[in-house]
């Protein structure tokens, strides 16, 4: 099975009710079907800075903001693969590039400082190599602040493509059951942690390419029954609760040494 690694879309985010969610999912009675990946849990090592600068800078709002994790679509032993993805949103943008390698050697990697991964020692993927010196210039400029792993995330997804014969392109994402922690930062530990939602909520995602649009039918639905658009962050509301809250406490929430971003440089490959 074709697995994509690099993605250029639009994202769109809503906070679901119930009720929401089953008037959206009426909606997508014989035009959407559960994808090929089905019903999974997907889990997430976020990496940041010592002073949390990447999320910091990303609920501040601005125009560019970045990520980089690792992510796995089920418990994983150290031989099996994961991905390790940089996340970038230009002026509303998502920019997702990604390699897939062993789980071992990703953490060697990312947190012990070791050798990048080779394509001999992965499946053959395209542009492999400059995708792995994209995250590796990455991880290098913020060494010296501390760069690791911060929080693991998980949750319940199930993913919506467009039925057999459709010309929509779209993808739709219901995301439920968000934990997160901030110990025990391993993608071969169980799915554990901290409620990020309040019980009965869901995250749904609407993705489409930068030259596309979201449908008329999914349009009507979201206005008729009051759905706006969000900017719920999954990191973000769990460190807002829990580091940001004592960051603040302690004065440093505003410290003024992020590093300085070079704009064209960073999205030199789009």
């Amino acid at each position: 099975m074709y697995t994509p690694m690099v993605f250029e879309r639009y994202e769109r985010k809503y906070l679901l009710s119930p009720s929401a969610k089953d008037a959206v999912l009426q909606a997508m009675e014989g035009r959407m079907e559960i994808d090929m990946y089905g019903r999974t849990t997907i889990r997430n090592i976020y990496f940041d800075t010592d002073g949390y600068d990447l999320i910091r800078r990303s609920l501040s709002g601005p125009e560019y903001k970045e990520k980089l994790r690792i992510r796995s679509y089920r418990q994983v032993g150290d031989k099996d693969d994961v991905f390790v993805e940089l996340k970038k949103k230009y002026k509303g943008i998502v920019y997702k590039r990604r390699i897939e390698v062993p789980a071992f050697q990703a953490m060697d990697w990312l947190l012990a400082g070791g050798e990048k991964p080779d394509i001999s020692t992965a499946s053959e993927q395209a542009n492999f190599r400059q995708i792995r010196d994209e995250i590796d210039y990455f991880l290098r400029r913020y060494e010296r602040s501390g760069m690791g792993p911060k929080v693991f995330l998980s949750y319940e997804r199930e993913a919506y493509a467009p039925v057999k014969g459709s010309k929509e392109d779209i993808r739709i994402t219901f995301d439920t059951n968000i934990l997160a922690r901030g110990k025990d930062l391993l993608l071969s530990s169980p799915a554990y942690g901290d409620p990020v939602l309040d019980q009965g909520l869901t995250i749904m995602e609407v993705k489409v390419p930068r030259d596309g649009a979201i449908p008329m039918w999914l349009a009507r639905t979201l206005s008729e029954n009051g759905i706006v658009k969000s900017s719920f962050s999954k990191y973000g509301k769990y460190y807002m609760e829990t580091a940001g809250a004592r960051q603040k406490i302690i004065g440093t929430l505003f410290r003024e040494d992020i590093p300085e971003l070079d704009m064209k440089g960073e999205l030199l490959y789009v």
